[in-house]
């Protein structure tokens, strides 16, 4: 049974700092694009962050130059540090695993909260 777990999730202070981390199960992540997605209350998920199994980053405008996606291909885990947080990183971040970054085989975790508030 494959499972996609996310922790490192709570409540920060704008500007503060906060590490996801996505462990895996039942999948070797080597063999995995990883992405780390985010949806606020009434909008749509987003892609916050990805990396390839080779280790190429993505980052969205919103947050580049802020958060770091890293993995861990031994530990097959995926973080996701957070820095400069705003009350606009508000929100339940996904950690997605997609099989080779094709789209076709993908799995989802349950998700955690991330609130940054004064």
């Amino acid at each position: 049974q494959v499972q996609v777990v996310e922790s490192g999730g709570g409540l920060v202070q704008p500007g503060g700092s906060l590490r996801l981390s996505c462990a895996a199960s039942g999948i070797n992540l080597s063999i995995y694009a990883m992405g780390w997605y985010r949806q606020a209350p009434g909008k749509q998920r987003e892609l916050v962050a990805t990396i390839t199994s080779g280790g190429i980053t993505n980052y969205s405008d919103s947050v580049k130059g802020r958060f770091t996606i890293s993995r861990d291909n031994a530990k097959n885990t995926v973080d996701l540090q957070m820095n400069s947080l705003k009350p606009e990183d508000t929100a339940v971040y996904y950690c997605n695993a997609d099989l080779r970054g094709l789209g076709v085989v993908t799995y989802w975790g349950q998700g955690t909260q991330v609130t940054v508030s004064s």
